[in-house]
This record gives C-alpha cells, sequence and structure tokens, in this order.
C-alpha cells in the first residue's frame, strides 16, 4: 500500500492519528483495517461473516452506528458514527480488533489484524451516503464482481442495499 513506513524488524508502523483531535463524540469515520500481512483471510464467506457480525455487534454496544461495511479479501473498511458525546472511536476499534482477533486466532491459531488502522474523519458537509456509496463499489473496482449487489459481504444497519444501489444508478 502506497505511503506506509516500515517500522522495525520490517513491520508496518501504525499509522498516526490527527494531532489534537480526541476521536470523541458525533463524528462520522471512514476506517480501513488490514489483516496481517495482508493475507487473504476472508477468502473464506464464514470468516468474513463472523468477523462482520462481531464488528457491528461491538459497534452498538460502543455507541457507534455502522453505515457501511465491505470484508474484501485483505482487509475491511467501515463507515461508522458516533451516536454520543461519549463514543470513543478508539476504545471502539480496540475492542473489535480484540473480540475478532481473538475468535479468529483460536480457530486459525495466527494473528487475524495487523497493528493500526487507517481512519478519515468526515467533515460536517461532507456526504455519508456518497462515501458509503464508494465503500460498496469496492469490490467491483478490485474485479471481484460486476455488480456491488452481487458481493456477499458488504452492506449498511442504516440504508438498505436498494437505497445504496439506487445512488449508484
Amino acid at each position: 500500500m502506497p505511503g506506509l513506513q516500515l517500522a522495525p524488524l520490517g513491520r508496518v508502523a501504525r499509522p498516526p492519528r490527527i494531532p489534537g483531535f480526541d476521536y470523541l463524540g458525533l463524528h462520522q469515520y471512514f476506517l480501513t483495517i488490514c489483516a496481517s500481512e495482508r493475507q487473504k483471510v476472508f477468502r473464506s464467506g464464514t470468516t468474513a461473516t463472523v468477523v462482520i457480525e462481531q464488528i457491528r455487534h461491538t459497534a452498538h454496544e460502543s455507541g457507534f452506528a455502522v453505515l457501511a461495511y465491505c470484508v474484501m479479501p485483505d482487509h475491511l473498511h467501515l463507515l461508522v458514527e458516533g451516536r454520543s458525546a461519549s463514543a470513543d472511536l478508539r476504545r471502539f476499534i480496540k475492542r473489535a480488533k480484540q473480540r475478532t482477533g481473538r475468535s479468529y486466532s483460536r480457530t486459525a491459531g495466527v494473528r487475524l489484524w495487523q497493528e493500526g488502522y487507517y481512519d478519515r474523519v468526515l467533515r460536517r458537509d461532507e456526504d455519508a451516503r456518497a462515501v458509503a456509496r464508494y465503500i460498496v463499489e469496492n469490490p467491483v473496482r478490485a474485479g471481484l464482481v460486476n455488480l456491488p449487489h452481487e458481493y456477499p459481504h458488504m452492506g449498511s444497519d442504516i440504508w438498505s442495499i436498494e437505497e445504496l444501489m439506487d445512488d449508484l444508478m
């Protein structure tokens, strides 16, 4: 992935967070979380399904709505929104990665996630549905399917697939 910095011993450095930004409250975030060593661990439909179920559950426990998600073979895209002033993105992601990683490593015997994650805080005037459309179109851009609705590991807790597809027409 372009722009990654190598950490000691060849590990990928954690992406930096925005200096001075607390990642708390009613913000929307576009996140990318990569599998360890970019292994294609999500080719298995079962793995992808279990991971997204656990992440959605953790999001709701942590005060976040999942506006859109897409599990690609070696990474995950999420668009989430804090639903209260106390919604803590860093805590949510830490819990989600721990929960999914522990579950995966018990069955596969290897680490699921690389360290850190990539985030982009959406501006107040930015259209979250446009970002959601970008996320659900990812499998098409990657050549995995011809149309977004053909891909089984994407969706939204806010909008129906039909609403997102209508926006693509």
